[in-house]
């Protein structure tokens, strides 16, 4: 069986945690699924958390909640230390940390909905897919 390697963006996460309905929130449900392999960073786990923190009123989570999933997550996936920058390669600097990632983790996906951004990513064999779109390849949806 393959196993997907994906990098979560975290606008997925924050969709997600903001409701149990969508896709975002089914496939935070199944993020230790053997079918797929989440990767990550420092950078990344960082950003999770801050953006996570900022925004934990409108979530509806305490900061306990927001570092037990960021603890969940760090638990269940595989730990990356990047040492080379792919730079420039997204249309938004904010995101060509992600892009290091899934090149140092030889990603088949990253799941995002900020494909636009993104998108440069595919000539190098990394396709960006929505979590709606990956729960479909997944026959979840």
């Amino acid at each position: 069986m393959n196993i997907y390697q994906i990098v979560l963006d975290t606008n997925v996460l924050v969709t997600g945690l903001q409701s149990n309905k969508g896709a975002s929130y089914q496939l935070l449900s199944i993020l230790n699924d053997e079918r797929f392999q989440l990767n990550i960073s420092p950078t990344l786990i960082v950003e999770y958390e801050d953006v996570l923190k900022r925004k934990n009123e409108n979530l509806g989570l305490t900061y306990k909640d927001i570092d037990d999933v960021i603890d969940f997550i760090c638990s269940i996936a595989n730990h990356h230390q990047i040492y080379y920058l792919w730079r420039p390669l997204s249309t938004d600097p904010n995101d060509d940390f992600i892009i290091d990632l899934a090149l140092k983790a030889q990603c088949n996906y990253i799941i995002s909905y900020n494909k636009k951004h993104l998108k440069n990513i595919i000539k190098l064999g990394v396709d960006i897919l929505t979590p709606k779109e990956f729960l479909q390849l997944l026959g979840k949806i």
